[in-house]
């Protein structure tokens, strides 16, 4: 790979920075007195990815090209690293999403290159109402040990995260066994007691995934899972920031309490984010209703069937509703989620050379994306909203 040079403001310090960058890394970050509009920072990393623009992970009919085509629209917009998430489902279909995911790393370097690790949220999660969200009542089961393997042996040992509710008899073994595999163990999608939370933690849980979602809508007022998440420091919180999953109130209180070291965004986006407002039939939810300000519900309720949001967009709106600076929302999405992604997602000499090259006001427009020091997204060099469609 030839050396080169890209130009660009610190996000941290808003000085103009010159990166060199040489065979995939980055070589040198000096300060130049040079005056841009651009940012550069380390590619975004999404730790929840269900699908976008049409690409769905969850599909019957996933494919090679389905998953090829999604890390191409992640591309577009900044994010050089995330994890494929799929949701409760029987195991075959698991399984069958899974070898289709590592078939496409072997075929594509592109998809290797961005898709280090996969996500699977349930099926171990909580089968009440509210608190399963779109998840499917007929495939939420136990957690299994013995199907937890099968899953590994169908991704090639790419399962990188598992989301669980520490709820069941036999739990905390399974976590115990999954972080000895090196997976990252997350709580989501539950109704446990305060106790079963902190025996999670103790067996070796780190994350809580989108904390303040896929939970019921009434609460008892002190004792219940979300206070637990929130005041234990030894998990770190992911949270939707698209203006929809989590009210401005209630996001600001949450990043306050779990602090913005232990904080993540994710986009949760699904298939049918940058599509236009109407009903439609998905994996995810099955009849879901795509409203006009990007809200997406399950028919006839107000449950949420995902987001439609980027995780640019979620940066910029992280900004506006929780008065956080570019700098703190951009660690939610690049350094923290990194810890999570082998150390990825960090601007330093002898880091892969993931950059992303935008704007921020109150858009964030990406123009610039490499990976691993190639170029492979170059926008229209203007002022304006983030590629597929405007943010909230």
């Amino acid at each position: 790979m030839d050396s080169f040079e890209i130009i660009g403001r610190d996000p941290e310090t808003e000085e103009s920075i010159r990166l060199t960058c040489d065979h995939g890394l980055v070589a040198r970050i000096e300060r130049v007195s040079v005056e841009t509009d651009h940012y550069l920072s380390s590619g975004f990393i999404d730790l929840q990815v269900n699908g976008y623009a049409g690409f769905d992970l969850n599909a019957e009919n996933i494919s090679i090209e389905t998953v090829i085509g999604l890390v191409d629209a992640m591309l577009a917009n900044g994010v050089t690293c995330f994890a494929p998430t799929l949701i409760t489902a029987s195991e075959e279909r698991i399984c069958l999403a899974l070898r289709v995911i590592a078939q496409a790393r072997k075929l594509n370097s592109k998809v290797a290159e961005c898709i280090p690790s996969i996500h699977i949220e349930g099926p171990g999660i909580s089968p009440s109402e509210g608190y399963k969200g779109a998840h499917p009542s007929h495939s939420v089961r136990p957690p299994s040990i013995a199907e937890f393997d099968r899953w590994q042996q169908a991704a090639e040992g790419r399962v990188g995260m598992v989301t669980l509710s520490p709820h069941y008899d036999g739990v905390t073994e399974y976590i115990r066994a999954l972080v000895s595999r090196g997976v990252h163990v997350a709580i989501g999608h539950t109704h446990a007691s305060p106790e079963h939370i902190s025996s999670a933690v103790d067996a070796g849980a780190t994350l809580s995934t989108h904390l303040g979602n896929g939970i019921a809508e009434l609460l008892p007022r002190h004792r219940n899972p979300i206070w637990t998440q929130l005041a234990d420091d030894r998990l770190t919180a992911t949270f939707i920031a698209d203006g929809h999953h989590l009210p401005t109130d209630v996001l600001k209180t949450m990043l306050r309490a779990k602090g913005l070291s232990r904080s993540i965004l994710v986009s949760d986006s699904v298939a049918l984010a940058g599509m236009p407002p109407g009903t439609y039939k998905t994996s995810v939810g099955g009849e879901v209703e795509l409203q006009a300000d990007g809200r997406l519900c399950l028919m006839g309720s107000e449950y949420l069937a995902g987001s439609t949001a980027t995780l640019a967009e979620c940066i910029a709106n992280v900004m506006l509703l929780a008065d956080i600076p570019l700098k703190d929302a951009l660690r939610m999405a690049t350094v923290n989620p990194g810890t999570f992604m082998h150390g990825r997602g960090r601007l330093k000499v002898g880091a892969r050379a993931d950059l992303v090259r935008f704007r921020c006001s109150d858009t964030l427009a990406v123009d610039e994306v490499w990976l691993s020091g190639v170029q492979v997204y170059k926008g229209r060099q203007r002022e304006g909203s983030i590629p597929g469609k405007e943010p909230r």
